[in-house]
């Protein structure tokens, strides 16, 4: 007697092999069989039309908060995942000391755009090592995860204030190794960090990862070199790499004899973001020649992005915006009110920075506004509206955000949707040097929906566009990562590996237009979209997701590295 049988299905395995009509065996958790099975089973599901494939694996996510209050983690099991990577960019709220738990909670705020009230009524914070934390979200969530060890964290607790602005004396950093490597031994899947311009704390200041020293770097690196299983994620620059992030992630990967990736390559057809791209990517060459590996990871869809002048995130990177996006809302409004201050901060915007063309104001469209004055700019483009009032978009923009209180949702425009830069996005995800991945699931809750990657990718790049085929595609977002983070018996449909799996129509397989949703703890709400065509989705044998719908089923694994991960050593 099986747990599950699909019957019928068309079987894309994962490894690029051609598709095949086979039905799939599942029992205790693993596929049994796969071809004609006889036999009963306590569920039988008609695949009949559909495709089958192995769950999806997500290696840029952001949630270790969300995972106590929403065991789901929700939208992403709606998109076909089934494992999940967290603890990246040096963000963990793992390992933990009381006294700085406040910290570590406002920071996440801050730079990952969870709700403070969220953070704050929905997490316990009552653990204190790795090992002990992870022991709280065992078997208790849907998909299985694995989760970084984060840098910010571990230099927070080893150094305490003295981690914003200083460097570690080597004392200090001796026990930030020590920390590290105990929170690896229990399960940590490695170490992560961030040098990011976007990265600040609640503060305004850089946060603690920013403040280390290469040596620094290299030598928390060098701990993961010690344990079977582990990886490293780090963002050494926004924009363009220097000469001097390319030969630390290099330093690092060799010292850790570990594959290194960072978050992200951005796929354009400007010539502009073309030369970037093609700067970054040449760091996998130099790392190669010194004995490391480096890998870029992609998102594979055309994004959007909604910014807030509450949250002041991504604006913060604006030439000299960093500290004023950090202050209060009051202090924030009487400067966006103040005519010198609000012409300063415009001029300082066109300064050169990574992110300068967020400042060309006339392309944000006003989305969410909170204000009856605010009602009938709804859907029209700053610029738009500075034409018709015969006013500078600046000071149309303060105006409009004033009015709301800072809570105008701006959006930018979406661009790469047309074919030319799908079929510019297939090539990238060919290359050796990069990845599929980078959608911040969990994170940035009022900024972006990337969370629906895997669907955009499948509904854009397969079914509308033609550019990749079911099996490549598959194969790019199941088996390579898995297999790059070493995770064991994942990422394909195989005899004797664990059954994750989904079922999808291949005809009706497409995002769902992206809401606001009013369903976190404190009342906050985030941006939430759902999915159409995965008619079941499966997690050790277990159906979590039916038509769209989430069950009651939570039979996802807490992974850990060198027990479910093994290898990644540089070849």
């Amino acid at each position: 007697m099986y747990d599950v049988i699909i019957r019928n299905g068309t079987v894309i395995d994962g490894t690029g092999a051609p598709r095949r009509q086979a039905d799939i065996g599942i029992k205790d958790r693993r596929i049994a069989t796969i071809g004609t099975v006889e036999g009963e089973a306590v569920q039988t599901i008609d695949a009949t039309g559909r495709m089958v494939t192995p769950g999806f694996i997500d290696i840029h996510t952001h949630y270790d908060a969300q995972a106590h209050w929403d065991t789901t983690l929700s939208p992403s099991p709606l998109h076909g995942i089934t494992t999940v990577i967290a603890g990246n960019c040096g963000f963990t709220i793992a390992p933990l000391q009381p006294e700085h738990g406040d910290y570590l909670m406002r920071m996440l705020a801050r730079v990952e755009g969870m709700p403070l009230p969220s953070l704050q009524q929905g997490v316990p914070w009552n653990w204190t090592s790795f090992g002990s934390w992870l022991g709280e979200l065992d078997s208790t969530l849907a998909i299985n995860t694995g989760f970084m060890v984060g840098h910010s964290a571990i230099r927070r607790l080893v150094m305490g204030e003295r981690a914003v602005g200083n460097e570690a004396s080597p004392e200090e950093l001796a026990s930030m190794q020590a920390l590290l490597r105990q929170s690896i031994a229990e399960g940590g899947f490695g170490f992560s960090s961030s040098w990011a311009t976007t990265h600040n704390d609640p503060t305004g200041r850089p946060v603690p990862s920013r403040h280390a020293s290469e040596h620094e770097m290299v030598e928390l690196a060098r701990v993961c070199s010690e344990f079977d299983g582990t990886s490293l994620e780090f963002i050494p620059a926004v924009g363009r790499f220097s000469p001097e992030n390319t030969d630390l992630i290099a330093r690092m990967s060799a010292a850790a004899n570990r594959p290194l990736n960072w978050n992200l390559i951005a796929v354009s057809t400007s010539p502009k973001q073309i030369a970037v791209m093609e700067n970054n990517l040449a760091a996998s060459n130099y790392a190669a020649e010194r004995g490391g590996r480096i890998i870029a990871l992609t998102v594979p869809c055309a994004v959007e992005s909604r910014i807030s002048f509450q949250s002041g995130f991504v604006l913060d990177a604006l030439n000299g915006w960093r500290e004023a996006m950090a202050l209060p809302d009051d202090e924030k409004m009487a400067m966006l009110a103040d005519p010198d201050k609000r012409r300063e901060l415009n001029e300082l915007a066109q300064g050169p920075s990574p992110l300068r063309g967020m400042a060309k104001w006339h392309n944000l469209t006003v989305g969410d506004v909170h204000s009856a004055e605010n009602e009938e700019f709804q859907a029209r483009t700053i610029g738009e509206i500075a034409e018709d009032q015969g006013r500078e978009t600046f000071d149309v923009l303060c105006d409009i955000v004033l009015n709301d209180r800072l809570l105008t949702g701006l959006y930018t425009p979406i661009r790469g949707d047309d074919e030319e830069t799908w079929k510019m996005r297939v090539d990238v995800w060919r290359d050796q040097r990069t990845m599929v991945g980078g959608t911040d699931a969990g994170a940035h809750l009022d900024l972006l929906a990337t969370f629906n990657a895997t669907t955009a990718m499948l509904q854009k790049a397969v079914k509308e566009h033609a550019v990749i085929g079911w099996e490549e595609a598959v194969s790019l977002i199941s088996d390579a990562p898995a297999k790059m983070y070493g995770i064991k018996e994942r990422g394909q449909l195989t005899e004797g590996y664990f059954a994750d799996v989904n079922v999808i129509n291949p005809e009706t397989i497409a995002v769902r237009p992206t809401e606001v949703r009013h369903d976190l703890p404190g009342g906050a709400w985030r941006l939430y979209g759902a999915a159409d065509g995965y008619d079941h989705v499966l997690c050790n044998g277990a159906e979590i997701v039916r038509h769209g719908e989430f069950t009651a089923n939570r039979p996802g694994a807490m992974l850990r590295s060198g027990t479910d991960t093994t290898g990644t050593g540089i070849q």
